[in-house]
């Protein structure tokens, strides 16, 4: 069943992203659910990616146990039967729901790049830098940086850009205490997840997380992580420096969407049904490699 927009009657819509529809639930818990939408240069697409939902919330899931030990997340032992009792609600959203902890979230997003790509490639070629940083001279695209680095961006609303912004600026958004945090767990998980995926036959290039505080003020990973639609994957074998090697993730779709005469703005172009199709055969590449399902 493709699913571009859950409709659940029985619970409050909070609010629709651009992937994910959020629910309440009660005044701790919230209602998660990955749709199939698909977005790109922060536009949601018409077209939906069928299962892509499923498949987003298998690798989160994921990924959030593995990072257990390093820092807290929102996830809650907790079924969808308890809280979803309309039978035909339950099947609508069964295995791309999670129920969370509700947390303040930070208006950062926290970028750790790993290879020298995107944007980063974009802000290197102009200045030699990426949010501040320094990088060494003469590095090729899609390059593997001399070590990870922390490039955190604003958090932008449906339909405006996320800008990419320097550690200070993160400070003065947040505070030193947090911010300085963020950078060190970001990048930890980031490491810890690298070397996981290049046993398994993947580059995991750069990623983004999200994080929130609870009401002591703890540190707390919040939405998705290491998916997909928020991580560069490539294929170890296919990686070349000086190329965009082969992904597993929604450049292809972005790769696509670049030949088309769009302005990159809404609304977005009907994706070809073989976009389509190549793009579900990716994600599900991914899924596998890394959860060994």
């Amino acid at each position: 069943m493709i699913l571009f927009e859950s409709q659940l009657h029985s619970l409050s819509l909070l609010k629709r992203g651009k992937v994910r529809d959020i629910y309440t639930v009660d005044e701790q818990y919230l209602l998660i659910v990955a749709t199939d939408r698909i977005s790109a240069y922060d536009v949601i697409l018409p077209t939906p990616i069928p299962n892509k939902g499923k498949i987003l919330t298998e690798l989160s899931n994921f990924w959030f146990g593995f990072t257990r030990s390093i820092i807290p997340n929102h996830l809650v032992e907790m079924r969808l039967e308890d809280i979803l009792s309309d039978q035909e609600e339950l099947k609508q959203v069964q295995g791309r729901a999670i129920i969370v902890k509700k947390f303040k979230p930070l208006p950062v997003e926290a970028v750790v790049r790993g290879y020298l790509i995107g944007s980063g490639w974009k802000d290197y070629q102009n200045n030699g830098k990426i949010c501040g940083i320094t990088l060494p001279q003469g590095l090729q695209l899609a390059e593997k940086l001399p070590e990870s680095i922390y490039t955190p961006s604003t958090k932008a609303n449906i339909g405006l850009h996320d800008e990419n912004i320097t550690f200070t600026e993160t400070c003065a958004l947040i505070g030193a205490d947090l911010a300085e945090q963020i950078r060190y767990i970001s990048i930890k998980i980031y490491n810890n997840a690298y070397e996981y995926a290049m046993k398994r036959g993947i580059i995991i290039a750069d990623t983004k997380f999200e994080f929130g505080i609870d009401l002591n003020g703890q540190l707390v990973l919040i939405d998705e992580i290491l998916t997909s639609d928020s991580s560069r994957f490539w294929d170890m074998n296919e990686y070349k420096i000086g190329f965009s090697p082969k992904s597993f993730d929604k450049q292809f779709v972005r790769d696509y969407l670049d030949t088309l005469d769009w302005n990159k703005q809404s609304p977005g172009p009907t994706l070809p049904h073989d976009i389509i199709d190549k793009t579900l055969t990716k994600y599900q590449e991914a899924q596998k490699i890394i959860t060994n399902s």
